[in-house]
């Protein structure tokens, strides 16, 4: 049996910064946002976001949430390839893995890119005693998420709420306030992340 932890341990494959880079840029001009604008919207400064775009820098996931939040987006669309899929299917050697500078975390892209569904699945290897804490924002459309730890335990807090996550443990929340994720223990925690995209006229 395939031993999945073990490929999340690898450092992130070469030009994941580029790809970032690409999706920013293009979700940036979908929006027909400037630089000024985007920086406005998201409280990270104009010429930070353009080394993003230029695959200078090597941002946080903490900074790359304000970006996603300021486009409207989840954070694991950034990481999606600037092409459509050939097929429907992602195959483990071709899903980007990504570690964070700060925290050391290692998220990887499960679901297709560029396929035209509202659902995404995004794995993450946390470290002993990693915290990672996001000023999420209220979005349009509407980003819900679950949180399913497949081993070892987490905490998420979730504006007020605080939530203790074992193994087998799954945790529903719309993406609307400040949260944080922080693994208490001293073993590396794994878990999957859905996120689901609600049309205003599904709601």
């Amino acid at each position: 049996m395939m031993d999945i932890s073990s490929t999340m341990k690898e450092e992130k494959p070469p030009n994941l910064n580029d790809r970032i880079a690409q999706r920013v840029r293009d979700l940036r001009a979908a929006r027909g946002l400037s630089l000024d604008a985007l920086a406005a919207h998201c409280g990270v400064s104009r010429s930070m976001i353009s080394l993003i775009e230029r695959g200078e820098s090597s941002p946080t996931a903490v900074l790359l949430e304000r970006l996603a939040t300021g486009l409207s987006v989840p954070l694991a669309s950034l990481f999606d390839a600037p092409e459509p899929a050939a097929e429907p299917v992602a195959r483990l050697a071709d899903q980007p893995a990504w570690r964070d500078p700060h925290s050391g975390y290692v998220r990887r892209n499960v679901s297709p890119a560029g396929v035209a569904s509202p659902i995404q699945i995004v794995e993450v290897s946390f470290p002993p005693g990693a915290r990672v804490a996001y000023e999420t924002g209220a979005r349009e459309p509407q980003i819900h998420q679950q949180v399913w730890v497949l081993e070892g335990a987490i905490e998420v807090a979730l504006g007020d709420e605080r939530h203790r996550l074992g193994a087998g443990d799954c945790l529903a929340m719309l993406l609307d306030r400040p949260m944080s994720y922080h693994n208490p223990t001293r073993k590396v925690a794994r878990y999957a992340v859905v996120i689901a995209t609600l049309p205003a006229s599904r709601r």
